[in-house]
């Protein structure tokens, strides 16, 4: 009789066992990466703070990034209830911390295209732009044509790139690679670059600081705008989209243009 009792009590704490440990897997299953999202009050943001005036760091008035994609994002977050934490890394960064969870937003004047959204969500566009080719004065390159024979530089794993490797199937020219987009001016000043292929936007803050440089738009012209990157099957899409629309409507998007961007003339 003990022995029936002994068992039959074994076989009850066993089972109470196994049903706790069912219920603590599902319950640490059963949360996605957006159910720890959606958790957070804080959003780390990846951005790559070398792309003046969309991100970057005047050093002149201290180590703050600054820039249009810093206060749109600010601006996105006190829309949907969460401090935006900005850090900066390079460029071809962003999309792997992004997979890793290492940021949870990506905002870098980055464009959607489909490598990039075969592995995160992009939201609806914030920003258009156009593409140009900035070489020296003296350097007698005013057309694409003129860049046969010569190096150019892009930033790695950018549109740009997309677009250098696209110019060079027409024209003999190499394109390379650099980190950061001021590489490629310093580059280009000590002559180990001939050219640069840069957003519009960007060039200008050079050409503003810089008498030395001249640029001329992109021959051929790709559609080129930005959108924020978020997880994969994140519902961080739909609230972005919804700030962004509303900060459109309200004005704050075109106040920033106007704070922050102006076309190469």
């Amino acid at each position: 009789m003990k022995n029936k009792i002994f068992i039959m009590m074994l076989v009850v704490i066993i089972g109470a066992l196994a049903a706790c440990g069912t219920k603590d897997d599902s319950a640490s299953n059963s949360g996605s990466s957006t159910d720890t999202i959606e958790g957070k009050t804080v959003l780390k943001v990846g951005t790559s703070a070398d792309y003046a005036p969309f991100e970057y760091v005047d050093a002149a008035k201290g180590e703050e990034i600054i820039g249009f994609d810093i206060d749109l994002i600010k601006l996105v977050g006190e829309k949907i209830g969460v401090e935006m934490q900005v850090q900066d890394m390079d460029f071809n960064s962003l999309v792997p911390a992004l997979q890793a969870g290492k940021v949870d937003v990506v905002i870098s004047g980055m464009t959607p295209n489909s490598e990039r959204e075969k592995v995160v969500d992009f939201s609806d566009k914030y920003n258009e732009t156009e593409q140009v080719i900035i070489v020296k004065k003296d350097s007698g390159i005013k057309k694409e044509a003129d860049l046969a024979g010569k190096k150019v530089g892009v930033q790695t794993a950018s549109i740009q790139e997309n677009l250098g490797n696209e110019i060079a199937k027409k024209i003999d020219v190499t394109v390379e690679g650099r980190t950061r987009i001021p590489e490629i001016i310093q580059d280009m000043m000590s002559k180990r670059l001939d050219a640069g292929i840069l957003e519009g936007g960007v060039a200008k803050g050079y050409l503003k600081t810089n008498d030395q440089l001249v640029a001329f738009p992109v021959e051929e012209q790709p559609e080129d705008f930005k959108a924020i990157a978020v997880p994969k099957g994140s519902d961080l899409k739909d609230k972005m989209n919804k700030a962004l629309k509303e900060l459109a409507e309200e004005g704050k998007i075109q106040e920033l243009e106007e704070k922050w961007l102006e076309k190469v003339e």
